[in-house]
C-alpha cells in the first residue's frame, strides 16, 4: 500500500511540473522486443543510430543493478506555427519537422525527469534512478507501451489517444517497486492510412520499419541521399512526417502546453539559400538549441539543395554554381551539380561541363554526369 500511495504522489507531482502523461512499468526484461530487434537487425532495417547492444535495450537490470520499476513519461508539442513565413518563388523556405521545434527535446524531458528523481529522493530514502531520452539504450516506445502512455502504431510510433502521436518520451529505472500500469490495446484496427501514404515502403508491414529507406532518417545522413529518393522531400530538410499527418488520432491535435517547444518561424523555416553559406559557428549559434542540428549543418546544407532543385529555384543558381566548383566536401560538390541540372537552365548545364573537366572525386562525377543527363531529358 506504501507504494500505492507513492505512486499518487508521483503523478500528482508531474502534473504539478507539466508532464503531460505518465505511466508506471515492471522492469522485467523485454523479451518479445529482444527478439523483434534481431530480426530487424538480421533484415538490414536497423538504423544504425541505436546505442548498446541488444541486451542492454531489451534488460533493464543490465543497464541499473537492481532494477524494479521503470517511470514513463510524454509530453506534446505543437503542430502548427502561427505566422508562419510564406515559401515563394525567389525566395524558397525550407522546413524542420515538427518534432524539431523549438528547444531540443532531450533537454526538456530529462530536466523534467531530473525534478522527479528529486522528489522520489525525498521520499524514499536510497533512492537509485537512471534516466534516458531518446539517446539511451531502452526503446522508449516499448517502455511507453509497457506502462500504459499509449499503444504502438502500424507507423512504429507511440500514440496516446489523447494526444495523438505528436508526442516525446523519456524514462527513469528505479530501484522501487511501484506498481504498474496496465498496457492499451491496440487501437489501429484495419486502418492502414500511414502504410499507404509511406512514399518510400519503408513501413514494410504493420509496425515494422526499414530504417535504411526512412525518409526521416535519410534526412540525417551524411552521405548522398539515394537519387530515387530526392524529390520525395519537397522542402523538407531535417525530418519526415507524413506517417504521423495521416493518422486520425492527430486529426485536429495541435498542442501547446510547453513555451519550450513552441517553434521560430524563422528557424523552421529558414531560407534555404542562406544555409548554403553559413558557417559551423553561425549554424550553431542559430539552430544549436533544436533537436534537428544534432548531425550539424552537412546534412542541412545537402537536404536544402534538393529541396532548390524541388523547386526549380533558377534565383539560387550562383550560389549552387559556387558550391559545386568550391566547396571541399565531396557531397556538397556533387548534390550541387546534380540540383543545377534538375533545375534544368542551360548555363547550369554548361558549368557542370566546365567542373566536369577537372572534378577528381569519382562519386563528385557520377553526380555530375547525373546532372548532365536532365540535359538530354529536357527537364524544364
Amino acid at each position: 500500500m506504501a507504494y500505492e500511495k507513492l505512486k499518487e504522489e508521483i503523478i500528482t507531482f508531474s502534473k504539478e511540473i507539466g508532464i503531460d502523461k505518465i505511466g508506471f512499468a515492471s522492469a522485467a526484461p523485454f523479451s518479445q522486443l529482444k527478439a523483434r530487434l534481431e530480426e530487424q537487425q538480421s533484415l538490414g532495417y536497423a538504423s544504425g543510430f541505436e546505442k548498446g547492444t541488444i541486451e542492454e535495450r531489451t534488460e533493464p537490470a543490465r543497464l541499473m543493478p537492481g532494477a524494479e520499476s521503470i517511470i514513463a513519461i510524454a509530453l506534446a508539442y505543437p503542430t502548427r506555427i502561427k505566422n508562419g513565413p510564406k515559401s515563394v518563388k525567389g525566395d524558397r523556405r525550407g522546413m524542420f519537422c515538427r518534432a524539431s521545434w523549438g528547444t531540443d527535446y532531450h533537454i526538456v524531458l530529462q530536466d523534467k525527469l531530473t525534478k522527479l528523481a528529486e522528489f522520489i529522493s525525498g521520499k524514499v530514502e536510497g533512492f537509485v534512478c537512471r534516466s534516458m531520452v531518446d539517446t539511451g539504450e531502452l526503446s522508449d516506445r516499448a517502455v511507453a507501451e509497457r506502462a500504459g502512455i499509449g499503444f504502438s502504431g502500424k507507423n512504429t510510433l507511440m500514440i496516446a489517444p489523447e494526444l495523438g502521436s505528436y508526442i516525446y518520451l523519456g524514462e527513469m529505472i528505479t530501484n522501487i517497486p511501484i506498481p504498474p500500469d496496465q498496457p492499451l490495446e491496440d487501437g489501429c484496427g484495419d486502418c492502414t492510412k500511414c502504410l499507404d501514404a509511406c512514399p518510400t515502403g519503408a513501413l514494410v508491414e504493420p509496425g515494422r520499419l526499414n530504417s535504411q529507406q526512412c525518409l526521416a532518417f535519410l534526412t540525417q545522413t551524411k552521405g548522398f541521399l539515394p537519387e530515387e529518393h530526392r524529390d520525395k522531400l519537397g522542402n523538407l530538410i531535417y525530418g519526415y512526417e507524413t506517417c504521423q499527418v495521416v493518422c486520425p488520432y492527430n486529426k485536429g491535435i495541435d498542442l501547446h502546453y510547453h513555451e519550450e517547444f513552441e517553434p521560430d518561424p524563422e528557424l523552421v523555416k529558414p531560407r534555404l539559400v542562406d544555409l548554403l553559406t553559413i558557417s559551423n559557428r553561425e549554424f550553431k549559434e542559430k539552430f544549436g538549441k533544436m533537436s534537428g542540428s544534432w548531425r550539424g549543418k552537412k546534412p542541412i546544407q545537402r537536404n536544402a539543395i534538393l529541396a532548390l532543385a524541388h523547386y526549380k529555384e533558377t534565383s539560387a543558381l550562383e550560389e549552387l554554381f559556387h558550391l559545386m566548383e568550391n566547396d571541399p566536401r565531396p557531397v556538397i560538390r556533387g548534390t550541387a551539380a546534380w540540383a543545377i541540372g534538375k533545375i534544368g537552365e542551360e548555363k547550369g548545364f554548361e558549368k557542370i561541363k566546365k567542373a566536369l573537366q577537372t572534378e577528381e572525386d569519382e562519386e563528385v562525377v557520377e553526380e555530375m554526369k547525373k546532372g548532365l543527363a536532365f540535359q538530354k531529358q529536357g527537364v524544364k
